[in-house]
């Protein structure tokens, strides 16, 4: 049974500690589902399932979908589906509908994410977090007081999640540093991956193309991450950020920014979408997941995800009409540019796939320009490969994502 894209929303994508300070993951996501049902016209009774995820976890609202659906006035039947998977949770989420709509269990589901970069939850210091829970666990006053000697103020020091992969104590840019000397990307290339995806961001948003997907809120109705007048000169006089010895690359130019922001896509089954003769935007054709680990190159896992999505209905990057590959660094698309076409030593059993045409990749700009709300960035793709392909009249779009944690989601989509 195929799935059907019917339609979405998003709100603007706005610079972390911005214009939506105010707005928590849960009001963003609330704004996004609510709205894109009231845009389409949905009876909400229809709508069985709401896959939706963030990525900066409140531990307070443990599962972020199903408390939309409670807050939101939604029928409070539809079952909801928390996911977080860093910057593929949205991909997820639409795995998961597509899977449950195609076996034919439901015909209709909404996926998204959102994200607050805004408000991400403090915690504790370790050490703090183990003096509180043995003061809890004390059963008598005087077990309690003679703990008391043991506090410092430390304890109390807030702690905003940590940018480091757990697993290896590096951010993902000093990731992405190492990617990009082991590749040898060159800081000029990635000046241009960035200078390119805010023209063509710019152009996008003059033309209404953007508008489309954007569902305003607190009066904010477009993205402001957008440099319309950038060029490679401004680029080329900004410092790198994550390695400072000189060979570093990567500067806040050619990288994406912390941003707030939620998007949600409408699934239906083919057959419900043709009875409730709804516009098909699109039909998602497949969705595919890889990793590596992370010392391997740590956002390099999208050189595998592609070529084994395409690989299971037999095409190449000459059978795709349009790319829409996120930019979580210009260095990271770069260094999966280089493997799909020359090879990956690491892996040789990486299919070869070629060049892609530079006209054909993110044709409305990318995530260096419109912003990087992590759980939010898998829907807009999706609904920015739809209206590219819908404008120009073409079949066939790929889309590729990086993750952190040595992970990576590609997704096939075609027109009706």
């Amino acid at each position: 049974m195929r799935v059907a894209i019917v339609g979405g929303v998003r709100t603007p994508f706005v610079k972390a500690a911005g214009v939506f300070s105010k707005f928590s993951a849960l009001d963003l996501g609330k704004h996004v589902v609510v709205g894109c049902i009231e845009k389409l016209g949905i009876d909400p009774s229809i709508v069985e399932e709401l896959y939706f995820g963030t990525v900066l976890l409140d531990p307070r609202i443990p599962n972020l979908a199903r408390e939309i659906i409670v807050r939101s006035g939604l029928p409070k039947t539809i079952d909801g589906h928390f996911s977080a998977n860093n910057c593929i949770t949205g991909l997820v989420a639409a795995s998961a509908a597509v899977d449950a709509i195609a076996s034919g269990r439901i015909s209709c589901a909404i996926v998204g994410g959102s994200e607050s970069m805004s408000q991400p939850t403090l915690t504790f210091p370790r050490k703090g977090e183990r003096f509180f829970i043995n003061l809890a666990k004390a059963r008598s006053f005087g077990a309690k007081a003679a703990m008391i000697s043991a506090f410092r103020p430390g304890f109390l020091a807030p702690q905003a999640p940590s940018p480091k992969e757990p697993s290896t104590g590096l951010t993902m840019g000093q990731h992405c540093e190492l990617m990009a000397q082991e590749f040898t990307i060159p800081r000029h290339e990635q000046d241009q991956i960035a200078l390119a995806s805010h023209q063509r961001a710019a152009e996008a948003r003059s033309s209404g193309f953007l508008a489309e997907q954007i569902l305003p809120l607190g009066g904010v109705s477009e993205d402001n991450l957008i440099r319309p007048d950038t060029t490679m000169a401004a680029l080329a006089s900004l410092k790198p950020v994550f390695d400072k010895s000189g060979r570093g690359t990567i500067t806040a130019g050619n990288a994406s920014a912390l941003t707030d922001g939620a998007s949600a896509v409408v699934l239906m089954s083919e057959e419900l979408a043709r009875k409730q003769n709804r516009e098909i935007l699109g039909f998602i054709d497949g969705i595919q997941f890889a990793s590596v680990p992370p010392g391997d190159g740590l956002l390099m896992a999208p050189a595998l995800a592609l070529p084994r999505l395409l690989r299971r209905f037999n095409l190449g990057f000459r059978d795709i009409d349009l790319f829409e590959v996120h930019e979580a660094f210009a260095a990271q698309v770069l260094c999966n540019m280089k493997v799909w076409r020359d090879g990956w030593t690491r892996y040789p059993n990486t299919e070869v796939q070629g060049e892609i045409p530079s006209d054909t990749m993110n044709v409305a700009g990318g995530s260096i320009a419109l912003g990087h709300p992590f759980a939010a960035t898998g829907g807009r793709l999706l609904l920015a490969t739809c209206q590219a392909l819908r404008q120009r009249k073409l079949s066939r779009g790929a889309i590729s994502i990086c993750a952190a944690g040595g992970g990576a989601g590609a997704a096939l989509v075609s027109m009706p």
